[in-house]
Formats: structure tokens, C-alpha cells, sequence
């Protein structure tokens, strides 16, 4: 890479590795896998930085690498995913600790999920993207998306309940 090319991708790795590693954490559930899941999509756009021409559509280009990276990974892994058994405290307090309680909860929750179920709801509620846009970037049916978002929210109702009530996540 010339020093000029070389700049400019430092420079965006430095603004933008922590929005991205926030989508990998949401991504996988775990901070390392995370870290993993980015330095990944970095690399492989590094590979390709010179023919990324319009700058609006680099981050773009390194979360669909992200996201193609995440689904190669499920796709490759045959392990059964460990489900936590712990159950959060009742929530007792109100204000800034019925939030972080709550976070608590809905970090628990996606843990629960399978990496794929986790994916779909991350694309579909974090960065709401539409089933049509899922599908394109994953490489999958409409109704696969559809049909796994259901799954996945039926899967977030039965093992945290207390998020069905919660009208808005602050």
C-alpha cells in the first residue's frame, strides 16, 4: 500500500473501528470474537482499499465484509451453542439502573441466540435494514429472513420475558 493510500485507511480505521466494533459485538455476542470479526473485515479491505473509490461507501463495503465474514464463521462452526441458565435480579430501582438492567438483560438474551438469529436481528433492528436488503446481503431468501427474524424474537420472548413490556430501550 503507498504511504498516501496508507494514511487515508489508517485514518479511517481510526474514526470508524469503534462503530464498527460496536455492530461486531452485536454481531457475535462477544468481545473478542468482535475484535476478531473487525480486524477480519479490515484486513480484506485493506486488500481492496486502492478500488474504493467513493469514500461514502467504504464503511459500507466493510460492514457487508463483516457480515459475510460472521455468516462464514456460523456456517463453519458445528458446536451447539451454551445457553446461560442465570437468571438477571429483579429490577427494584428506577431511572439509570432500570436501563443498565435492562441492557443486562438484552445482552443475556442475544447471548442466548444462535449466531445466525443474532445476525438477523442486528441487521434488522440495529441497522434496520429491510428482510429485502438481508437477504441480498446474505445471500438468502426473503423468507428465510422472515422466517428467522420471527424465530429469533419468539426465542428473545421466552428467555427474557421482562422485554416484551418495554415499550422504549433508552
Amino acid at each position: 500500500m503507498d504511504p498516501g493510500f496508507e494514511a487515508d485507511f489508517r485514518k479511517f480505521v481510526i474514526d470508524r473501528s469503534g462503530a464498527l466494533f460496536r455492530t461486531a459485538y452485536l454481531l457475535t455476542g462477544d468481545r473478542h470474537t468482535a475484535e476478531d470479526l473487525v480486524q477480519s473485515a479490515l484486513v480484506k479491505t485493506a486488500a481492496k482499499w486502492r478500488s474504493l473509490r467513493d469514500p461514502a461507501a467504504i464503511e459500507g463495503y466493510v460492514r457487508r465484509v463483516m457480515y459475510h465474514e460472521q455468516v462464514s464463521w456460523w456456517r463453519r462452526r458445528s458446536r451447539v451453542a451454551e445457553l446461560p441458565t442465570g437468571r438477571p435480579p429483579e429490577r427494584t430501582e428506577a431511572g439509570h439502573a432500570d436501563v443498565a438492567d435492562l441492557r443486562l438483560v438484552m445482552r443475556a438474551a442475544l447471548a442466548r441466540l444462535t449466531s445466525r438469529q443474532r445476525t438477523m436481528l442486528v441487521l434488522r433492528y440495529f441497522e434496520d435494514l429491510s428482510e429485502t436488503e438481508i437477504a441480498h446481503l446474505l445471500g438468502v431468501r426473503v423468507g428465510s429472513v422472515r422466517s428467522q427474524i420471527y424465530r429469533s424474537l419468539e426465542r428473545l420472548k421466552k428467555t427474557a420475558p421482562e422485554l416484551t413490556t418495554v415499550r422504549e430501550f433508552g
